[in-house]
């Protein structure tokens, strides 16, 4: 039964079309998806009548999408009252803030066009800011005559002063500049703005924007502007007057810190820093890139002495060494900047040049091209950049993941963003690795940071294998979110605290190049069987698991899909797993594995007989769900030499004295007793039973089970599995930490 939409909700307004964004932001499902769910066999068929869809399965189409198990009912309601004004238009002459008159018929009352609900989210999706531009124009022309009139352009103040409450900002002097603003965008000073007015003057308009919550991409000498409270005083880079206010009192570059009122953001700034040179000759020389102001109480790097405020914008700060100097300083010699401490990482502006591109003999002759031009890096003129690095130096690709870890993961992206060239640091919710790789593929010598989960460095790793590279990059690891394993394999740890990333820098410079195996895995179900859910990766980079283990895991992830509201914090996600592990051992739904199952070593059968086992766990690093080692620790005095090891070893007493290797060409299996061994495994009481070191493994199911590989579950029919070496992939190892304390 569909909830009946209440009369007296509010149409949707600024603040919605904000937080929708925001939504949209974190979820991981793309609109196409959800719509499969609608079909004729999807599980909200039912909701579906014809073309339309009726309120419960609006709500249910928004709870998947999004993602979110409490949407608010109030927003909920509103916006389904603005696809029904849409779709009514033209019988109660209130033409919707969403879109055109329709060209198909009117919907029954009570539903809307499934249609239109997927385009309006494919442009919030998707959309570039000049579509949303167009998209809020019709949100504000309330009477859909094609222009805002005065009425409407002081409703839309009213409206943005709400949108800047809701954001943080200090709106003490904002209506003036909304008014000049809305003042500016009307060109041809007729008193009406019309769509395409709006449309060219939002464009340019940086404070409309940000209040649209609208983000640009950074491109030579644009700003990137983020609100920002200031805990200190700072002044204007513009008006070089002090910026006041309680809350966000004004825009700051990410890029540069260029900093300036709200109100100043449209007159002129200075642009922002380079990221490239010219020309190719201008390669290889040097300089400051200065910015003025807010060095408070800060060191003059040339004359040694404080740099003193006398209330207004003083000194100086490079945006590529980051040294700080009296303005007076700033002229003096030497004028070449060193990059300072991060030198090793930073692509400086000097180290990348345009050039035309060519257009390759092959689509001269009539044929496609080999290289995708949306993964170049081009100027605004259509040229491509090149890079050519400094001597000496390791320059540092950096893939940031933004949904990971919360809003870790857009904190991370903005640092690296002012430490580095932003022409170095990448979203990868925009255009993923491609146009990273793509750029960098021609150097010999330089490393990639990923900032993410394991399955954020998976997917970069396996990038990196479809890439025609000239070498293989070394990868390090800055861990978000929870998990991890590989990250602490690699003693990059389990997750980041907001450390100063120019510590984690200096790290990566100090560390070391190991080799880790990556394995193959087919799972081919029996032919008199249906097909269970899809295999979620045909990779192995941590681990594969059956049974016990990998049935906690298909509970937690079933129920974080379901309520993704109870799992955001790694606390509540440890008392989850902990219930789930704890039902687990009363329910014992993997007993006598043993018997469900058999496993071939390099074709020697394992011999299980002997055992009551709950689960199987085939390892390739030393940790499992957040750091647990499941093959245990082998004494030093208990390795045996050097030698080559067999292709498989099952002898229990050689499986005693063999350790770990990341980089060996071999599996390391292991058996699980059950969920309550599990937990003394975590906490490190014991490892698991140790049953092979194999270089191949085939596995073969007779029953359905639950199984994982990197820590993503499912449930697969009777089957049959195939493990075998895919190849290496060069990763950093981080310094081992110092030791702290009288005792070393």
């Amino acid at each position: 039964m569909s909830t009946p939409t209440n009369p007296e909700v509010k149409e949707l307004n600024p603040v919605d079309f904000i937080q929708l964004q925001q939504y949209i932001e974190y979820c991981s499902l793309k609109v196409k998806d959800v719509l499969r769910e609608f079909d004729a066999d999807g599980r909200l068929a039912r909701h579906r009548h014809g073309e339309c869809i009726n309120e419960e399965g609006f709500r249910l189409f928004l709870k998947t999408y999004l993602e979110v198990e409490d949407f608010p009912v109030d927003l909920c309601q509103r916006l389904f009252r603005s696809f029904q004004n849409s779709e009514s238009a033209q019988e109660d002459s209130a033409k919707s803030s969403f879109h055109p008159p329709p060209p198909h018929p009117h919907p029954p009352a009570e539903e809307v066009f499934l249609k239109d609900v997927s385009c309006y989210f494919s442009l919030l999706e998707d959309g570039q800011p000049r579509d949303k531009l167009e998209f809020a124009f019709k949100l504000y022309d309330r009477d859909g005559n094609g222009v805002l009139d005065s009425s409407e352009v002081d409703r839309i103040i009213a409206q943005m002063m709400h949108a800047a409450e809701y954001l943080g900002w200090d709106v003490s002097e904002l209506r003036p500049v909304l008014e000049d603003m809305m003042t500016a965008i009307d060109a041809d000073r007729s008193g009406t703005v019309s769509l395409e007015e709006w449309v060219e003057g939002g464009m340019n308009n940086v404070p409309l924007l940000v209040l649209l919550g609208l983000k640009m991409t950074q491109t030579d000498g644009q700003h990137l502007w983020r609100m920002k409270h200031f805990n200190k005083p700072v002044y204007c880079n513009v008006c070089q007057s002090m910026l006041l206010g309680l809350r966000k009192q004004g825009l700051c570059c990410t890029c540069c810190k260029y900093t300036v009122h709200g109100r100043c953001a449209n007159r002129n700034p200075a642009p922002c820093t380079r990221t490239y040179v010219k020309s190719k000759k201008e390669t290889g020389v040097s300089a400051h890139d200065w910015v003025s102001g807010n060095c408070d109480s800060r060191k003059c790097e040339k004359c040694q002495k404080k740099i003193k405020s006398f209330q207004g914008l003083t000194g100086k700060h490079c945006v590529w060494c980051h040294t700080m100097r009296h303005d007076a300083c700033a002229d003096q010699e030497p004028t070449e900047c060193n990059c300072g401490p991060l030198r090793d990482h930073i692509l400086p502006p000097w180290a990348v040049y345009p050039v035309i591109k060519e257009r390759p003999n092959n689509v001269k002759n009539g044929c496609s091209a080999s290289t995708d031009d949306s993964e170049l890096n081009t100027t605004p003129d259509g040229q491509v950049l090149q890079i050519s690095p400094v001597p000496n130096t390791h320059p540092l690709l950096v893939f940031v993941n933004p949904k990971s870890g919360g809003k870790q993961g857009e904190r991370v992206l903005r640092k690296f963003q002012y430490l580095l060239n932003p022409r170095q640091v990448y979203n990868l919710s925009n255009g993923g690795p491609g146009p990273g790789l793509s750029f960098f593929r021609n150097l010999q010598d330089y490393r990639i940071l990923v900032c993410g989960g394991d399955g954020t460095v998976g997917w970069i790793l396996d990038a990196i294998d479809k890439s025609s590279l000239l070498v293989r990059p070394p990868v390090a690891v800055l861990p978000l979110g929870t998990g991890n394993d590989l990250a602490r394999c690699l003693r990059w740890g389990g997750g980041y605290d907001g450390e100063d990333l120019t510590r984690i820098l200096k790290d990566i410079e100090g560390s070391s190049q190991v080799l880790m195996d990556r394995w193959s895995v087919q799972v081919s179900t029996d032919e008199n069987h249906e097909k269970g859910d899809p295999v979620p990766y045909e990779i192995i980079n941590n681990y594969f698991s059956i049974g016990v283990d990998a049935s906690i895991a298909h509970r937690f992830h079933t129920m974080r899909e379901k309520h993704p509201q109870k799992f955001n914090s790694r606390m509540k996600n440890k008392l989850w797993y902990f219930e789930f592990a704890t039902s687990e051992t009363i329910s014992a739904s993997c007993k006598k594995l043993n018997e469900s199952l058999t496993i071939e070593c390099c074709g020697t059968p394992l011999d299980l007989s002997g055992l009551s086992l709950e689960g199987i766990a085939v390892l390739n690093i030393p940790s499992m769900h957040g750091g647990s080692n499941l093959w245990g620790e082998t004494k030093k005095g208990d390795i045996k030499g050097s030698r080559e090891e067999p292709e498989v070893i099952v002898d229990p007493e050689v499986l005693k004295v063999t350790s770990q290797d990341l980089s060996d060409c071999r599996l390391e299996v292991v058996g699980l007793e059950g969920a309550m061994e599990m937990g003394q495994i975590y906490t490190g009481l014991k490892s698991a039973v140790r049953l092979a070191k194999t270089s191949q493994l085939t596995i073969r199911t007779k029953k359905a089970l639950p199984m994982q590989i990197d820590g993503e579950p499912w449930m697969q029919p009777p089957c049959t599995i195939h493990i075998t070496h895919k190849n290496q992939a060069s990763m950093l190892m981080a310094p081992q930490a110092k030791s702290s304390g009288f005792f070393k």
